[in-house]
């Protein structure tokens, strides 16, 4: 019996348990629901409230441009004018008169004489032959003849080489087979004889000094010019080759 009375007791104490829970999902459920309600009227607002400033802008920004372009316009400029003073005129010196120059008759020494008479001077006459004359022109002064050497070239005729003696092969350079050409600068004077060879390429073993030797020897019909022999400087060569 005691376990009944108990067992009753304890089943309306459950049942008000049952509903306190249901009771509070209910609340948790409204909240949330008011919640999401708020949040988004709360998006809405900041959406126009953002729209609003947008537009705000918009307007305000180009009336505040305009005005400060107004202001800057409106700046007032100041021109500094330089005052130029005029100079002085210049003094003007005043011209003293200059004395006047009194003529003096000069009294004639003779006055019992007559004065000579002066008789006007005859201009003379250059009287031309009456026949036609050819006036000449004339000759120009003789040509100047060079001073020392002269290159060859223009009006300045080469020598003619009429005696040329061969120079002699050396043993040594003809036993090495040196072979080659030697070149040598001289001046050719007036009677065709060679002097003053100077060797501008040579040959080893003797060969160069051998050709200036036989150089020396040879003879040429000297160089002319207008008709007139005339020292020269001539280039010579020399040909070593071994048969």
């Amino acid at each position: 019996m005691a376990d009944a009375k108990q067992s009753k007791k304890q089943k309306p104490a459950a049942a008000g348990s049952g509903s306190n829970s249901a009771n509070a999902t209910d609340d948790f459920q409204t909240f949330a629901l008011e919640y999401e309600e708020d949040s988004k009227t709360m998006k809405v607002a900041l959406i126009v409230a953002v729209v609003f400033h947008l537009i705000v802008l918009a307007i305000t920004i180009p009336s505040l441009y305009q005005t400060r372009t107004a202001h800057a316009e409106k700046k007032k400029v100041y021109v500094v004018q330089q005052v130029r003073f005029k100079p002085p005129p210049p003094k003007t010196q005043q011209e003293l008169p200059k004395p006047k120059a009194m003529k003096v008759p000069i009294p004639d020494p003779t006055p019992d004489q007559p004065e000579p008479i002066r008789q006007p001077e005859q201009e003379q006459q250059i009287q031309l032959p009456d026949s036609d004359v050819i006036f000449g022109i004339p000759e120009g002064p003789p040509a100047v003849e060079p001073q020392g050497p002269i290159q060859v070239g223009g009006d300045v005729k080469k020598p003619v080489k009429i005696y040329a003696p061969q120079p002699e092969y050396t043993e040594i350079a003809r036993k090495a087979r040196i072979t080659g050409v030697v070149i040598v600068q001289a001046i050719i004077d007036k009677q065709g004889t060679v002097t003053n060879v100077k060797l501008l390429k040579g040959l080893p073993m003797g060969l160069g000094q051998s050709a200036v030797e036989a150089i020396k020897k040879w003879k040429f019909k000297p160089a002319t010019l207008n008709g007139k022999p005339v020292e020269v400087y001539y280039n010579l060569t020399v040909n070593f080759q071994l048969q």
